[in-house]
């Protein structure tokens, strides 16, 4: 199964001869390797690069043990360098290398090389080289699959996908399999012996207990506002142990690191300021997410806003969650109240308030929707994402309504 994942590959090329370290980054099984040693290898033979030029190894081959040693990876570089015209390197699992850091800033001074890795999130964070090789690295973050890239090897219709993707996610390997035990083991697996496995041994975890229920408590509320202390308080009151807010918030720092979860921060739309506390989590792969919860917690609603997210997110786009202050009378008294937006999307120039809607079935549904929208004082674009096979519409506020196939196949743009 060939599964062409085009924005990536298109991403690499751009960055290509550009004299900095490509880092592929992002969690465990999202397809990283797939995408340098095949993906992108084959682009290069398909423009005449010859083979002889592509150097590849991948570290985490038991053939390749004695590379892991540095001195023994550059020399054996360099003897594949025969001439003065460009070669590629590409290395997986780069994080077994000992000081591979140095590594990789040896390679820098070769004129006429072109260097890309790989690693894993354990040990190999995009935040780790940001310190190590500032201003010297292009860091290009990979996702699990779109609902689109899903829909390209999917054999069944638009609703059959639907229900497969928000059940099982975007791992790539979860293809190969049909029944829902085999999906639903290789998920829990992947969660307790890579994933939950890696944070504890990179941060040393003693009580991983903890960590697992923490885990439990964000997949339960995916897209609900929350913070340490508002966690602290749960831990207290429904599992009945004490876990403190410092704790809590180096946890949610790890499952961030490991890419995970993703922090949305609120955003005072008026105010034109962060709110610094509560903020939202939502799940790089729905899939760990709901074999976690054994999928007994299927709401389609949240799960819908969760990848819509995603979406935006693998498009380039920076996510904050708005917050609109109104002020309305109730009981003869003028008061506050603050709306939510639920994604605020800014690439570049560009900027959209977004509202994921399940069902807008009545007016009184599509008004409360609007309601955050229209109580914004600017003319960027405002939408809302709705589950229902619609045809695109604009109101005579200015809103523009879409269907969420639509989007998520790139049929039908924000700017419409």
């Amino acid at each position: 199964m060939v599964i062409k994942r085009n924005d990536y590959l298109r991403k690499i090329i751009r960055h290509k001869n550009n004299g900095l370290i490509k880092v592929i980054t992002g969690m465990r099984r999202v397809g990283k390797s797939y995408l340098l040693f095949t993906l992108f290898y084959d682009y290069l033979v398909s423009i005449g690069i010859d083979k002889s030029h592509i150097i590849t190894y991948a570290l985490d081959d038991r053939r390749n043990k004695e590379l892991r040693n540095p001195d023994k990876l550059l020399n054996a570089i360099d003897d594949g360098i025969k001439d003065d015209e460009m070669y590629y390197i590409l290395l997986d699992e780069i994080q077994m290398v000992d000081e591979f850091e140095d590594v990789l800033n040896s390679l820098l001074h070769i004129k006429n090389v072109d260097t890309y890795v790989t690693g894993s999130n354990s040990k190999f964070l995009s935040k780790d080289l940001i310190t190590e090789f500032r201003g010297r690295s292009d860091e290009i973050r990979v996702y699990p699959l779109t609902f689109k890239e899903f829909t390209s090897v999917f054999e069944g219709d638009l609703n059959d996908a639907w229900n497969q993707y928000y059940t099982y996610g975007g791992l790539p390997l979860t293809l190969n399999f049909t029944e829902h035990e085999e999906k639903s083991n290789y998920l829990v697996k992947q969660f307790e012996e890579v994933y939950i496995s890696d944070i504890v041994d990179r941060n040393n975890i003693r009580n991983v207990s903890e960590l697992e229920e923490l885990v439990n408590i964000l997949a339960s509320n995916i897209g609900s506002l929350t913070n340490p202390k508002k966690l602290s308080n749960t831990f207290k009151s429904i599992k009945g142990v004490s876990v403190t807010e410092p704790t809590i918030k180096s946890y949610l720092t790890y499952l961030e690191d490991a890419f995970m979860i993703e922090k949305s921060m609120r955003y005072d739309v008026k105010g034109k300021k962060y709110i610094s506390t509560p903020s939202k989590y939502y799940f790089t792969d729905l899939g760990l997410r709901n074999g976690r919860l054994n999928f007994r917690q299927q709401e389609e609603n949240h799960i819908m806003e969760n990848i819509i997210y995603n979406e935006l997110k693998v498009r380039g786009f920076n996510l904050d969650v708005g917050v609109v202050e109104v002020r309305e009378q109730q009981e003869g008294k003028l008061l506050k109240k603050k709306l939510e937006v639920d994604f605020i999307a800014q690439r570049g120039n560009e900027k959209y308030y977004i509202q994921s809607a399940y069902e807008m079935s009545t007016l009184e549904k599509r008004k409360q929707e609007q309601r955050s929208l229209l109580n914004i004082p600017d003319s960027f674009k405002k939408v809302i994402i709705v589950k229902d096979n619609i045809m695109p519409k604009r109101d005579e506020y200015g809103v523009v309504t879409i269907g969420l196939f639509d989007f998520l196949l790139g049929k039908i743009g924000l700017d419409y």
